[in-house]
């Protein structure tokens, strides 16, 4: 176990020493322009229906142990 944690200490340390920041940008946006619209349509939609398909499940779960 002790050498899992050394190994894996040791990896953490290594990763972080190659990280490098990213250098000054081009540029962007001016200020004072409308922020670029970001389209929430399938994955929103695809994510809500399965919280509601989930919850759904728990729901009728509880229901045969409550039985």
């Amino acid at each position: 176990m002790f050498k899992t944690f050394l190994l894996s200490a040791a990896l953490l340390l290594a990763a972080g020493t190659m990280a490098q920041a990213q250098g000054p940008s081009t540029g962007g946006p001016a200020p004072g322009t409308p922020a670029a619209e970001v389209p929430l349509d399938g994955g929103a939609s695809l994510l809500l229906a399965a919280g509601v398909a989930l919850g759904l499940k728990k729901l009728r779960q509880r229901r045969q142990v409550a039985r």
